[in-house]
């Protein structure tokens, strides 16, 4: 299944996750675990993406990072402002990859 993590929160988020708890009808880890696993996925995306926007990786590995398709990774980058860059190289090492 996997490892049983412990951790203290504030009073604030014990309220957040008890009315999400209750929104959802789901029991507190299951509430815990999805919100742990959208937090992952987004800080993934953020590292990504800051690495394609300091052209140190292709968008292509940008998107195998996050975990997204190509046409998300594009998505994202783009309605957060960030420019599109991409080399003939780049086009065709992600072709290339796209193929395997």
């Amino acid at each position: 299944m996997g490892e049983t993590v412990t951790t203290r929160i504030d009073d604030k988020e014990v309220q957040d996750i008890r009315v999400i708890e209750k929104e959802e009808k789901l029991d507190r880890s299951a509430v815990v675990r999805r919100l742990l696993s959208r937090a992952i996925r987004e800080w993934k995306t953020e590292k990504a993406l800051k690495q394609y926007q300091e052209k140190k990786i292709t968008i292509g590995k940008a998107a195998e990072m996050a975990g997204l398709t190509l046409r998300e990774a594009l998505a994202i980058a783009s309605a957060r402002g960030i420019a599109f860059q991409y080399s003939l190289e780049e086009l065709e090492e992600d072709f290339k990859e796209a193929v395997k």
